[in-house]
């Protein structure tokens, strides 16, 4: 599928990206709240953000982000404090799935939480949700939470802001239109956050999410490498990244057949953020 090819180009594009690690970051994966300086708060980049984009002004900490902090001009201001903690008592992680929700893979994975019990956060494309709206309709049905990844998956900090405006507003208003309620979440394509993604967020009830553990399943691994990421990044207070769209899935689908039923046997609890009331 032609969007399919162009989510995976994009990436690749990007595949320099700092992947922080999962262990030890648990209350820290979603931004708000306070506010530090750049200098202060950048987050550690791994050794390939030498080869990446710029990041944005603002950071989420921790982030899978592009570009090494050094660049983050010294006076800009960096979300630190979260506005979700996951606890780190009692094994809790939380599974999120990107770009979506696509026929092919999505109902699978669907499947496979139903079977466990399990509910997860699936982060929607707009074009994805109008084509699928009984997919989406399940999700909410399911007890899974449904977030707001933008209309067309651009990178965000390319367009303008009214550009932006409309990738997350009309991607909220397929959400609403599909199931009754605007989401309350939302997570940047690539990871790629800027001031005005922030801002035009919080004004449409959004809160921003990161990841802690990205299983890179996009650039189709192999099942047993997906497995093993995402079991050897379990962690008290972990998020997961996946997708179940944007290219071939196939080997998303199996791998949480393999590493949900582990996951459980460890001892994890798998979560999802609570509803704010209005």
């Amino acid at each position: 599928m032609q969007k399919d090819h162009l989510f995976t180009r994009r990436r690749m594009l990007l595949a320099g990206a700092a992947t922080l690690g999962a262990a030890g970051t648990a209350s820290v994966v979603m931004a708000g709240g306070g506010e530090e300086t750049a200098r202060r708060a950048a987050p550690v980049a791994g050794p390939q953000a030498r080869q990446a984009l710029k990041p944005s002004a603002f950071r989420l900490q921790p982030l899978t982000g592009y570009g090494p902090p050094r660049t983050v001009p010294h006076r800009l201001k960096v979300r630190r404090a979260p506005i979700l903690g996951i606890s780190g008592r009692g094994r809790h992680m939380m599974l999120t799935f990107d770009d979506g929700p696509h026929p092919d893979y999505t109902p699978h994975i669907l499947d496979t939480l139903a079977t466990y019990g399990v509910r997860a956060m699936f982060f929607v494309c707009g074009e994805c949700v109008v084509a699928n709206k009984k997919l989406v309709a399940r999700m909410a049905d399911e007890g899974h939470v449904v977030g707001n990844h933008t209309w067309t998956h651009p990178l965000l900090t390319t367009l303008k802001r009214k550009e932006i405006r409309s990738e997350m507003e009309r991607t909220s208003d397929a959400i609403e239109d599909t199931y009754g309620e605007r989401p309350q979440w939302f997570r940047a394509p690539y990871g790629a956050w800027n001031r005005a993604a922030f801002q035009l967020g919080a004004e449409m009830g959004m809160e921003p999410m990161a990841w802690t553990v990205d299983t890179t399943d996009w650039t189709v691994p192999g099942t047993s490498t997906i497995v093993d990421r995402v079991e050897s990044g379990a962690a008290p207070g972990v998020v997961v990244l996946s997708h179940d769209a944007g290219g071939d899935r196939s080997q998303s689908v199996e791998a949480i057949r393999e590493y949900l039923p582990y996951l459980l046997d460890s001892g994890y609890h798998l979560t999802v953020p609570r509803r704010r009331l209005a």
